[in-house]
């Protein structure tokens, strides 16, 4: 299901496009190929001073990777992600050989909106989540304590809202998509003086 941005000139395809839905087909699968993409993507994106902070715990349907993800996300996202093609968990490096490194989480944001952008470009769709246990994470897959995780993605390919079981989320999934007016969120002169 398509909801592309209503803008108010044209953007990127990939940007207009990119929305998280969590109707996802169980029958699909990823390929090597198209996670080799996705983490490709995220492993090409800025960083402060190129200190590349960002990792990934991956886990494709069937392995116990995937099952550990499951597991470490809330009831809430459980009940619709564990039709998921992929897995993922996006963790920021704090600290190397230099000492702390500076704007960690941001460029763990930067890698991430590349990885879900490049999902896009490969007919998939993604869904970024706060909802997850850190602790679990850490515990499943033995996390150093300078890597802290920070999000989890779900992957994989559309189906119908329909495959959803409440009927809340199936109203969500084809709600229209809205943002704040460009008046209210950028500024010139001072702070709430829209900039156009």
């Amino acid at each position: 299901m398509r909801k592309p941005a209503v803008t108010s000139v044209p953007i990127a395809t990939l940007m207009a496009e990119r929305w998280s839905p969590r109707a996802y087909d169980s029958s699909a699968s990823v390929t090597d190929e198209q996670v080799r993409a996705l983490l490709e993507a995220a492993r090409w994106a800025p960083s402060f001073g190129n200190t590349q902070p960002a990792r990934y715990l991956v886990g494709v349907r069937g392995t116990p990777s995937f099952d550990a993800i499951l597991g470490a996300l809330n009831s809430g996202n459980q009940a619709w992600a564990h039709r998921a093609s992929l897995l993922l968990i996006g963790v920021m490096v704090t600290t190397n050989e230099k000492g702390d490194v500076p704007y960690a989480e941001y460029g763990l944001g930067l890698a991430s909106e590349n990885l879900v952008l490049q999902a896009v470009e490969l007919g998939l769709i993604a869904h970024q989540m706060a909802g997850f246990s850190p602790d679990a994470v850490r515990s499943s897959f033995g996390l150093p304590d300078d890597a802290v995780s920070k999000v989890a993605i779900a992957v994989g390919s559309a189906a119908s809202p329909d495959v959803l079981e409440e009927d809340w989320r199936i109203e969500r999934e084809k709600a229209d998509r809205v943002r704040l007016p460009l008046a209210e969120f950028a500024f010139t002169g001072r702070w709430g003086e829209p900039a156009l």
